[in-house]
């Protein structure tokens, strides 16, 4: 991966740059710092903030984090020697003005529009959390569920045509994504 996309919006903190890579999209209104990873085809939408500055984020396959959203982590101490990375599967769909902070995401989510998830929750594969919902810190989300609220219940088993479309969710933003590269 390169680190040679650094301008505006994407920058380094304290020496660290963003690992991008060509097939990456970024909206020019996104704010991409320092140590952050994105995996190929990764898609970033307008207006989302991103900061890899006191522990790193990492973003996997084809996952989109769409417009509004932001992305943080928490410093590592000596009550929590790793602090809270922000680490993000692949196939992951994040909808507009999300919150993710000191978490980690299984592969083949949808986190709907609004939604919060706080340090240290751990979501596993093949989940949909709806829009809105709060997921407070360190609660496991198992795999194969939909969940709602605030603070966020396990409501139902999902579907075969929920978790099938989990997929297809990320691929359409691959292919938009694609539209949006080659207008640049």
């Amino acid at each position: 991966m390169s680190t040679n996309h650094i301008s505006n919006n994407i920058r380094p903190y304290q020496g660290i740059s963003p690992k991008l890579n060509s097939s990456n999209y970024i909206d020019p209104s996104a704010v991409i710092v320092g140590d952050i990873t994105l995996a190929e085809d990764v898609s970033i939408w307008p207006l989302v903030a991103a900061r890899g500055d006191v522990n790193h984020i990492s973003i996997g396959l084809r996952t989109n984090v769409q417009d509004g959203t932001v992305l943080h982590v928490t410093r590592k101490s000596e009550r929590n020697p790793d602090g809270y990375p922000l680490s993000i599967g692949s196939d992951v769909t994040i909808g507009h003005k999300c919150m993710l902070h000191g978490c980690i995401l299984g592969d083949r989510i949808l986190v709907g529009m609004g939604a919060i998830i706080m340090d240290g929750a751990v979501i596993e594969d093949d989940v949909f959390i709806g829009a809105g919902s709060l997921v407070p810190p360190n609660k496991t989300l198992v795999s194969g569920y939909l969940y709602v609220g605030n603070p966020v219940n396990q409501v139902r088993c999902l579907t075969k045509d929920e978790v099938a479309f989990l997929k297809q969710s990320a691929l359409n933003y691959v292919d938009l994504k694609n539209d949006y590269m080659l207008q640049l």
